[in-house]
């Protein structure tokens, strides 16, 4: 341990040595210049005697001798030096001052030997190999103040440090989703692959508009599990980017399937292209529960505010009674009429004949009573409170067009049936949103409740701008499909927007509980969320500490996030950070990446040349249309007058008759 006397008695050893090579050089220039300095009357006995003693030991026998021993006691000198160390200074320039010394110091000979005067030439050579020797002298002091640990100035913002080993395997099943990719360790880019070996575990796709989900992520996810034999379905909210892609791949690998899938779309704007299908298929409502999701969902769809007053008394009426409405008609007749537009007809009866003929059917008495209570009573406030919003909200789905799609049945929406496996798009429009993703909303719904079964297809469920539609269940999906093969997909632009349309509650489970997650450029406390997720790393430390008298460099290992918050803030276009799940089957250490997904552009460019336009399913003009909404306008009153006229002929069921 070094102590104050240590250092200052090692100072004055330095001082002692530089001194030596000092009068070192002295009796150098004596020896050599003797004949001036006789001149010069500055000789005497006793400096002969000396040195002649000098002499004897050898220390003159060549010129350079002497000189060369000067360098070795100056450089020992030097080794202990302790100037005050600058970041600022360069080794070119130490360096700059030793070559320049050494040089003028080694070659004042030419002034012994010039033709001139002796003390003239003593002088001369004594006054530049001074100055050499000072040159050395500085250039030395230069460089031992001269951090030769420097920091690393060129890598502002880190990078380097910031870097991991990730997975650079390809993990291939007949699962698995694989992304080639590349990524910076250290100072190098390699190649590596982003595995997501196990998509039951649900994959979340965000990123901010134009970071790349679609054409980096989503598109490979329908490509390479239709290639792999799964039933699909895809919920395309700018109809038909995804929807073209999934056409084209099922038309080049349809072959490769056990039983050749089937490929449908609903489209609610190009009626040519669109197949139609009743969401509210009785064969697939069994329960009156099924009746009670399907109001909730198409509900809480219409009216987004709802979702988070769920349990409120003018939340919840609504939804029984349009759960009544659905659940009568799924009786009726066997479900003759069971449609969400004739759903919609009926609810638009005037109460008297309405209320009369749901009163016939026992299971949903429950449900209607309060409104037929608050109807008797005159409590016509209560009433419009708890039906008004339900009529208002399925009002808007009153087009011909949405009752053309929605009244057909060209299919059905147990995709994963392995006797019949089917490949559906669903098309959403931007500028109608609201309307259309309610329906859609009930689609899907529907579709899960088939497809989340035993003994079914693999199956792959993806969502483009998952939160424009509402699923009631979705997070029991994710939860519960793995072990039907169900694998779901959702694309999100920002966590604050899923906790906008479905309430924080939800979205943070539905955020928890997916496995695998990649995500492009997103901002604030969804970046700080994220780069909580992928944990810390140990990474070098160095700081520089400039004092008057010393500089310090002090290096260290700390744990720093592996991927900071600012690094997903500025990611660009196809750049994603993320973390993959595992299974048992097929362990992977290294989960986390922060990489950019490598896409052959040119193929790409050509493969999406060389599409085909979705076909066209059936001609249609207008008159259709407009007959099919008038003819389920007209069943409705149809089964109004039949079950009014059976109760009126029935005496058993007289007392049911509401009149006002």
């Amino acid at each position: 341990m070094q102590t104050g006397e240590n250092e200052q008695a090692l100072r004055k050893i330095l001082d002692m040595t530089r001194l030596i090579s000092i009068v070192l050089l002295g009796i150098h220039f004596y020896y050599y210049g003797y004949n001036a300095f006789k001149q010069w009357q500055l000789v005497s006995p006793l400096s002969d005697t000396i040195l002649d003693n000098i002499y004897k030991t050898g220390l003159f026998n060549f010129f350079h001798k002497s000189k060369l021993l000067v360098l070795a006691f100056l450089l020992i000198s030097l080794l202990g030096a302790k100037g005050r160390k600058n970041e600022k200074l360069q080794l070119k320039m130490a360096l700059y001052y030793l070559i320049s010394g050494v040089c003028l110091y080694f070659s004042t000979y030419v002034f012994i030997i010039l033709p001139l005067p002796a003390n003239i030439r003593v002088v001369l050579y004594m006054f530049f190999t001074t100055c050499g020797y000072l040159l050395l002298l500085t250039g030395g002091i230069l460089l031992t103040r001269i951090i030769t640990s420097r920091i690393n100035h060129k890598d502002i913002f880190n990078k380097e440090n910031e870097t991991f080993p990730q997975e650079e395997r390809l993990l291939e099943n007949e699962y698995s989703i694989n992304l080639p990719a590349q990524y910076y360790l250290k100072d190098k880019i390699r190649n590596s692959w982003i595995n997501i070996i196990n998509p039951f575990r649900s994959l979340l796709v965000a990123g901010t508009p134009g970071s790349g989900k679609s054409y980096f992520v989503i598109r490979h996810v329908i490509t390479q599990h239709i290639r792999k034999g799964f039933s699909m379905f895809i919920y395309d909210f700018k109809f038909d980017d995804l929807s073209k892609i999934a056409y084209n791949t099922w038309l080049n690998s349809k072959h490769f399937y056990p039983v050749e899938p089937k490929f449908y779309v609903i489209n609610f704007d190009d009626l040519s292209r669109t197949h139609r299908c009743n969401p509210l298929d009785p064969s697939a409502m069994t329960d009156i529960t099924d009746a009670a999701e399907s109001a909730r969902t198409i509900l809480l769809g219409l009216n987004r505010e709802w979702i988070k007053k769920q349990g409120d008394f003018f939340v919840e009426s609504p939804i029984n009674f349009l759960t009544a409405i659905i659940w009568y008609l799924r009786k009726y007749n066997d479900g003759e009429f069971c449609t969400l537009p004739h759903v919609i007809e009926l609810m638009q009866m005037d109460y008297d004949n309405l209320f009369t003929i749901l009163r016939t059917e026992k299971e949903i008495d429950v449900l209607i009573n309060p409104f037929v209570s608050a109807y008797l009573k005159d409590v016509m406030d209560q009433l419009e409170g708890q039906i008004a919003s339900a009529k208002i909200s399925m009002a808007r789905l009153a087009s011909p067009q949405l009752y053309y799609v929605l009244s057909g049945s060209d299919f059905s929406l147990d995709i994963n049936n392995p006797l019949e496996p089917k490949i559906v798009c669903m098309g959403n429009n931007p500028q109608k949103i609201q309307t259309y993703g309610a329906v859609l909303s009930l689609y899907v719904s529907r579709l899960i409740k088939q497809v989340n079964q035993k003994g079914k297809l693999k199956s792959s469920l993806i969502f483009d701008e998952f939160p424009t539609i509402y699923l009631n269940n979705m997070d029991s999906l994710i939860a519960t499909a793995r072990s039907n093969k169900v694998a779901t997909c959702l694309g999100i632009q920002d966590f604050s927007q899923l906790r906008k349309d479905y309430g924080r509650e939800q979205a943070d489970v539905i955020l928890n509980i997916s496995g695998n997650i990649i995500s492009g450029q997103v901002t604030g406390d969804t970046a700080k969320q994220l780069s909580d997720r992928f944990g810390k790393i140990m990474q070098d430390r160095e700081s520089l500490s400039i004092n008057s008298s010393d500089t310090s460099i002090s290096r260290s290992k700390q744990l720093e996030s592996a991927v900071p918050a600012s690094k997903i803030s500025s990611l660009s276009s196809g750049q994603f950070v993320g973390m993959v799940a595992d299974d048992p089957n097929c362990k992977i250490e290294l989960k986390t990446f922060h990489s950019e997904i490598l896409n052959d552009h040119k193929a790409l460019e050509k493969e999406i040349d060389n599409y085909e336009e979705i076909a066209q399913i059936r001609k249609i003009d207008n008159s259709i249309v407009q007959r099919n909404y008038l003819q389920i306008k007209q069943d409705i009153q149809d089964v109004i007058n039949s079950e009014i006229e059976k109760i009126i002929n029935d005496q058993g069921r007289a007392h049911l008759i509401i009149k006002k």
